[in-house]
């Protein structure tokens, strides 16, 4: 049989195939897209980390109230994008639209680099909180682009083993961020960030491209075209914000990520508050946030690692889905008893690390089950304004419950009953999802049991 559409790949030695299929549940076929995944993945992460502690740092400047604003600015800017962004995707083919949108953030970041360079003195408050604004929006785009990407590429039962290795990339390139943001910012301050995140998104375009034409036949391992690179989805620029309300698999979906996001807003304004008590240097709380960054990702990266996969495969994606509203319950009584900085940074790490290192997995293959137009437009609703939208809920109880003096201990008092109905919604979507995928095909077109 000769080659389809391009060369066959360089032989990789069987026993190294082997181990990796072991440790990672990735078949041969499979190596090279997921490799190809996991980069662009490390990319999107390392632009993403390397300017989060800017975000965080310039977005205190007006202290935190502002900040809790600053949600509710980037709640009405997100549901205000979906209609920009569902439209592309009605017109254009996948890669042109991820490499528009990513463009589009790229320019963005020489434009705000150029501001903190040729003109500092209009550097202030106004300033740091369109950042944080735009950073905000620009973080759940992007990552919402590449895990649509994925849910489109691969199939439910490949996700269930790919996905986790796939997000260990990502993790890589979130410690990487952090780090590099440390080692840059004290020396050549915070505006050298943002080019070299751009730099990152356009490495990312290339690898999204690459993905998308990585499809390769399960026997041979030669390259084969992929008809859903041709197809454009079509349809409405509104159809994911009509989608939540006709489906209650989709809508079950955003009751999980809204109550995810103001249980971690509750987290996230008390690390703001107890890092602000260290000073108010910039640069020092860029830092700061960097190192706690960094030791959050590693303890995601091992999870990643270690558990994901095999968690998924031998307890199921709704098991899995619980393990993160049972960690926030006990992380915010520990803090209630025990109320500190290092308690913070040990509930904030191992959250963080299940939400990503397990959580994020295991939410991203509830779209495998749904069509094209589900996995871009409703997931874009859902990934942006129902994710921020929890945002402002949790911001604006947490400010009130802070206004009335309960401290950590009224926040525990209603972080706990919230992660008893999350969990209980977890239990649900997975339950669901099975019932939904009896069998998927996976990415050679071949019947595969959704396991």
């Amino acid at each position: 049989m000769g080659t389809v559409g391009g060369p066959l790949p360089p032989r990789i030695d069987p026993g190294v195939t082997s181990t990796l299929t072991r440790f990672t549940n990735i078949r041969r076929d499979e190596l090279v897209p997921a490799l190809l995944a996991g980069l662009f993945f490390f990319c999107i992460l390392t632009a993403l980390m390397l300017l989060r502690p800017a975000r965080d740092a310039l977005g205190m400047q007006r202290g935190l109230d502002a900040v809790r604003w600053l949600f509710m600015g980037t709640a009405v800017v997100t549901l205000l994008a979906n209609p920009v962004f569902g439209w592309l995707v009605s017109r254009f083919r996948r890669v042109p639209f991820i490499a528009a949108t990513y463009g589009f953030f790229a320019v963005s970041l020489l434009a705000f680099w150029w501001l903190l360079t040729a003109a500092p003195q209009a550097v202030g408050e106004t300033s740091g909180m369109v950042f944080y604004v735009w950073f905000s929006v620009f973080n759940l785009f992007v990552t919402m682009l590449f895990w649509a990407l994925m849910a489109d590429r691969f199939s439910l039962a490949q996700s269930r083993r790919l996905f986790p290795p796939i997000a260990a990339g990502g993790s890589l390139g979130a410690i990487f961020g952090p780090w590099l943001a440390g080692r840059l910012v004290e020396p050549l301050g915070t505006p050298v960030l943002l080019p070299v995140a751009v730099g990152f998104l356009l490495l990312a375009i290339g690898l999204a491209a690459a993905v998308a034409h990585s499809r390769r036949t399960p026997i041979t391992g030669e390259r084969v075209p992929d008809p859903l690179d041709a197809l454009v989805i079509g349809g409405s620029a509104w159809a994911g914000i009509r989608a939540l309300f006709a489906s209650r698999y989709l809508a079950g979906i955003a009751g999980f990520v809204l109550l995810m996001t103001v249980m971690a807003t509750f987290l996230y304004f008390t690390r703001l508050q107890m890092v602000a008590a260290l000073g108010d240097d910039v640069d020092m709380r860029t830092g700061m946030f960097a190192r706690l960054d960094f030791w959050t990702q590693s303890a995601t990266l091992l999870l990643q690692l270690l558990l994901a996969g095999q968690l998924m495969k031998r307890i199921g994606v709704g098991a899995t889905l619980v393990l993160l509203p049972l960690a926030m319950a006990a992380g915010f009584i520990g803090l209630a008893l025990f109320g500190s900085l290092a308690v913070l940074v040990l509930v904030d790490a191992g959250t963080r690390a299940i939400q990503r290192g397990l959580t994020r997995p295991a939410r991203e293959t509830l779209y495998t089950v749904l069509g094209r137009e589900d996995k871009y437009k409703a997931k874009a609703v859902t990934d942006t304004f129902v994710y921020r939208a929890g945002d402002v809920l949790g911001a604006q109880v947490e400010g009130v419950l802070g206004k009335l003096g309960m401290g950590l201990a009224g926040l525990a008092a209603v972080a706990v009953p919230l992660a008893v109905l999350w969990a209980g919604l977890g239990l649900w979507l997975g339950r669901t999802q099975a019932r939904m995928a009896v069998t998927t095909v996976d990415g050679s077109g071949t019947a595969e049991p959704a396991e």
